[in-house]
């Protein structure tokens, strides 16, 4: 009796909660990673539609979260009637995030998957998203985003389930991204809406390229390319195909790499140099790339407020093989930018790609200073410019500094952050391009400029301030010296990655075999080298670098404090001439 009464209990208790509202998807607007589009409320209606009258369904409509509409094209016919939901390697998922029963229209946001080889597995996916109704910019909002599993991991666009926005940005850790930018990847991207494109083949980062080339699952070398579209100011145009139209032309490509190859999970981007050309550039039209399966369902074409881009069977971009040869034989540069990460603090591509050549003093995004770009690093890198490509983007190891420079330059700028005080943080504040600046900006930093005072390529003057105040107290002509300042030109157009990465390690070595002959020279002349004990104890090729570049630099200061002190011109003289020719034993004679 007492069990049958306990069942009854039971079943009751169980109706009662079967009454009561429908709880939503557990993982709905709370503070855990949203990695999956949630379910529909128990009880939602599913309403299915067969387009081609084949006797299975092609479209599934039903709810997500806050009851926001959802609808599903199976562009692979493999859709049941018991399905509630669609796939993700050839359907088209559709979030009418307005509410207004339009689905591919402004507000909306689009992800459609294609499996090319038909193995269950997707291999491209784009993303279209319609943030805003009808605006006058010329650029954005918006996104209209490509990205191909070239190295098929399945991983694609990370978007927000709880707010249905796509945020490429994301990350664990210092630069784990959640999007697919590790290994060998790519992705082409505008921000923009394909209503406002003329050809949606085309786009602005056309592509972005990631190389990994020990496979490690990480990322040794990116390659952007930008088609950049006109900026359009005839308000009479906004909504059109000619507000942001595609030129077919890449302008900008920018090559970043990390020459010490030390990126690991926690540093997965730890990139080093850009070698950055702007302007002029080369036509790709003929870098046609053809997909299998690509082409949505024709009868689902009327969703779509423009069903270009779901009409498509290829892709014109510059691909993995070809970006380098492209680059460097077929583009026609107007001049050639190039940063160097000194404080190795930069974790993502624009903080070692965007240095501008403006004022050396002034500091904040959108200040007017060579950190003018809200991307870049405030303080830590230094950067070089051609601003007539007279150095085809090639490179020199400098004598006076025993650095890698930029062939070409007329002038460049190191703005010290030796300690890497001003990191910044990888993600930053979305600013509506991409993540802004999250950093402490230093009120005081030392400054370097470098100089080609005689138009030959190669930097020879350095002027050095050191106490911040933007008055260069110290400067050096190696011409007056008497030092030669070419050097041997290292033509990057026949390298690769690989090469790079030999070049950083001959610097690196050499960098700190000059610390140890200066050393030597230091204690001969009674300096008390244990002052340096920390920098005397590299633990990496990088501090290598690093640390031999600064200990020679500390024990030059303290051998011309010497000099000042006893008056001698002459060994000061020789002192300059033994650190700027990158020869200690010069002053080891004396």
């Amino acid at each position: 009796m007492k069990n049958q009464l306990l069942t009854i209990i039971l079943i009751l208790s169980g109706l009662s909660l079967l009454a009561q509202s429908p709880k939503p998807y557990w993982n709905t607007n709370i503070p855990l990673n949203s990695y999956r589009l949630p379910m529909a409320p128990p009880g939602t209606k599913i309403k299915y539609v067969d387009l081609d009258n084949d006797g299975d369904p092609d479209v599934l409509e039903t709810l997500t979260i806050n009851n926001t509409p959802v609808r599903w094209i199976d562009d692979d016919d493999d859709m049941k009637w018991t399905d509630t939901e669609g796939d993700t390697d050839s359907d088209c998922l559709m979030i009418d995030r307005n509410k207004d029963g339009k689905y591919g229209s402004y507000k909306d946001l689009m992800i459609d998957w294609n499996d090319t080889g038909r193995d269950g597995k997707a291999d491209m996916q784009v993303v279209v998203d319609y943030v805003a109704m009808e605006n006058k910019n010329a650029w954005g909002p918006g996104h209209y985003m490509w990205v191909l599993d070239t190295d098929q991991d399945n991983i694609f666009n990370y978007i927000d389930w709880d707010t249905f926005e796509l945020r490429c940005w994301i990350h664990h850790g210092q630069s784990e991204f959640f999007e697919d930018y590790h290994g060998k990847s790519i992705f082409m991207k505008i921000h923009s809406t394909t209503d406002k494109m003329n050809d949606v083949r085309l786009n602005w980062e056309n592509p972005f390229l990631f190389y990994d080339t020990d496979n490690d699952g990480l990322t040794e070398m990116a390659i952007r390319l930008c088609d950049s579209p006109p900026i359009v100011n005839d308000r009479t145009l906004a909504n059109t195909h000619e507000n942001s139209k595609l030129t077919g032309k890449i302008d900008w490509a920018s090559m970043s790499f990390d020459l010490d190859n030390d990126n690991l999970p926690q540093n997965e981007f730890d990139l080093d140099m850009t070698i950055h050309f702007r302007g002029g550039g080369f036509d790709y039209m003929d870098q046609v790339h053809k997909f299998k399966n690509m082409r949505g369902l024709p009868a689902a074409d009327t969703m779509f407020m423009d069903p270009r881009w779901r009409q498509l069977t290829e892709l014109i971009y510059p691909d993995h093989e070809s970006a380098w040869d492209l680059i460097h034989n077929r583009g026609q540069w107007k001049s050639t930018y190039f940063t160097f990460d000194e404080d190795d603090d930069c974790a993502r591509w624009e903080r070692v790609e965007l240095y501008e050549p403006r004022s050396m003093f002034k500091i904040g995004a959108r200040k007017g200073g060579i950190d003018n770009n809200p991307q870049a690093d405030a303080a830590g890198d230094r950067g070089e410019w051609d601003m007539d490509n007279s150095g085809k983007g090639n490179l020199y190891v400098g004598k006076f500094d025993g650095r890698i420079h930029l062939y070409g330059a007329e002038w460049g700028a190191w703005r010290v952050d030796q300690n890497a005080f001003s990191y910044q943080a990888i993600g930053g504040l979305y600013d509506g391009y991409g993540p802004g600046r999250t950093q402490v900006e230093p009120k005081v930093f030392s400054t370097v400029k470098y100089t080609d005072t005689n138009n030959n390529g190669f930097i020879d003057e350095m002027a050095f301030d050191l106490d911040g105040d933007t008055l260069f107290e110290h400067s050096v002509s190696l011409l007056k010296l008497g030092i030669d300042d070419q050097a041997e030109v290292i033509k990057t157009e026949g390298l690769a990655y690989k090469d790079l990465v030999t070049l950083n390690i001959t610097v690196s070595e050499k960098m700190w075999k000059n610390a140890l002959e200066a050393s030597e020279v230091a204690e001969k002349a009674g300096i008390n080298l244990s002052w340096y004990s920390l920098l005397r104890s590299p633990k990496s090729l990088q501090q290598k670098y690093s640390n031999g570049y600064w200990l020679q630099f500390y024990i030059y200061r303290d051998l011309m404090e010497l000099g000042i002190r006893k008056q001698n011109q002459e060994y000061l003289n020789s002192l300059d001439k033994a650190y700027f020719s990158g020869n200690w034993k010069l002053l080891g004679k004396l």
